[in-house]
């Protein structure tokens, strides 16, 4: 299930893809604006720079084709008032509906004079049988940026509509083939009851409405062209969006599999490592019980016990601090100075600084139990096992004296050793293994806060 973080963002990129697909499908729209606007700044200009068009009072006639003609009268001179000359002006149908001119009409008009040939047609009517005639309905229309504010507010709402019914819910649990197609005829659905809602502006009357208050039809080409590329491009991005899920899926799929397979090995390591040291254990107790070193036996009775409570608590967790760690050696070290008094010694140089950090449980456990079971311990030979800090890295050492029967070795110590930290860590070990000494370099990790 998507937490707040993914919801939000989600929301986010689907804002911005409406916010493309709204500017996509009224780019015409908004280009037309543009020349529009430039066209009527031209207009305006060359109105003002132009002369006057010429004005006419006649009475309109209008025939059976619906053509409309002016006939004005016109003296020939203010000499001979009665000599006048009728002259017919073309009135185009277009103007006669424009204005809702009728048969008989007296009209003072403005006139476009003859071009290139053409006869003189009427320009702007100006009275109206006497009366100043108001602006045509086509001049009321909303302003060119009043539409383009209502249409890009339509086509953003839809587009976000649609891009929400594809992405909401989804995850990468419940994402099915099934699901989308559901979620594609739910994208249809809404856009055809929302087309009902939008908004076009009608050409014959100039007015903005929405489809249901078209007087003539619910069809409007424009209108669903908009629309079916708005439902286009939302089922595109809802099958890349469930692709995506899938990808996520198949990645924290593999990721889980990848944690248990760690695991599993891990607690085979761990369980390699356990029974090495309780045998060897059992091995130096029965050494003081026959010996009859009862105080001795108590003693090694109480560090043996810590250091398996210590393997019990920990063997479940991948990871102690340096700190916890130590005092789990200096108690299995203690186990081996028993067998070896005085022949066996632990110089420990820790700096306190990094008894917070971190490294895999059980480390020093392997590297002690080597470095007794693969040398010589005498009294001439005693042994030196060295457990120091160098800056963040953790430094085990000891000198190199083979026995002269070397016991039975797997090597299985090192091995595990070396696996369990690349698997907890992943970073891997220094060895430094030469005729004198035996060195072991273990990179700590700073403890992160949760």
């Amino acid at each position: 299930m998507f937490n707040l973080e993914p919801r939000r963002s989600t929301a986010i990129v689907n804002v911005m893809i409406a916010i493309v697909i709204t500017l996509t499908v009224n780019f015409s729209y908004l280009i037309a604006m543009i020349v529009d606007q430039r066209e009527s700044n031209e207009q305006l200009q060359r109105e003002q720079t132009e002369r006057r068009k010429p004005e006419c009072l006649g009475i309109l006639h209008i025939s059976r084709d619906g053509y409309g003609y002016l006939l004005s009268q016109t003296s020939f001179s203010p000499e001979y008032p009665d000599s006048v000359r009728t002259d017919s002006i073309y009135v185009r149908p277009q103007t006669i509906r424009f204005y809702n001119l009728q048969q008989s009409d007296t009209l003072l008009c403005t006139i476009n004079p003859p071009h290139k040939g053409s006869n003189p047609n009427v320009s702007e009517v100006l009275e109206q049988n006497g009366a100043e005639i108001s602006a045509p309905v086509i001049y009321d229309r909303p302003k060119r940026s009043y539409e383009m504010v209502v249409q890009l507010l339509y086509y953003l709402g839809l587009s976000y509509i649609l891009l929400t019914i594809m992405t909401i819910k989804f995850d990468v649990h419940n994402f099915t083939y099934r699901r989308y197609m559901l979620r594609c005829t739910a994208v249809v659905a809404a856009t055809l009851i929302l087309y009902f809602v939008a908004p076009f502006t009608d050409w014959r009357t100039g007015k903005m409405m929405i489809m249901l208050q078209h007087p003539r039809m619910l069809l409007d080409w424009m209108v669903v062209l908009k629309c079916t590329v708005v439902i286009v491009v939302a089922i595109l991005y809802g099958r890349i969006y469930g692709q995506l899920l899938e990808q996520q899926k198949i990645l924290l799929e593999n990721e889980h599999l990848r944690t248990e397979n760690l695991q599993t090995r891990y607690n085979m390591l761990l369980g390699q490592i356990s029974p090495h040291f309780f045998f060897n254990s059992l091995n130096s107790l029965s050494m003081l019980v026959r010996e009859k070193s009862d105080e001795k036996a108590l003693a090694y009775i109480d560090q043996l016990s810590y250091t398996f409570r210590y393997i019990i608590q920990n063997g479940q967790n991948t990871t102690t601090t340096l700190e916890e760690e130590m005092e789990f050696a200096r108690a299995y070290g203690e186990l081996f100075k028993v067998r070896y008094a005085d022949k066996l010694f632990f110089d420990i140089d820790i700096d306190p600084t990094y008894n917070g950090w971190t490294l895999p449980a059980l480390t020093l456990q392997p590297l002690i139990g080597n470095a007794v079971k693969h040398n010589t311990i005498t009294r001439k030979q005693p042994l030196r096992v060295i457990i120091r800090t160098e800056g963040s890295t953790l430094v085990v050492a000891n000198r190199k004296a083979p026995k002269l029967e070397p016991e039975p070795s797997t090597g299985i110590g090192l091995k595990n050793l070396r696996s369990r930290w690349q698997l907890i860590t992943g970073h891997d070990i220094e060895i430094i293994d030469n005729e004198n000494e035996f060195i072991i370099r273990l990179p700590l990790q700073r403890q992160t806060i949760s």
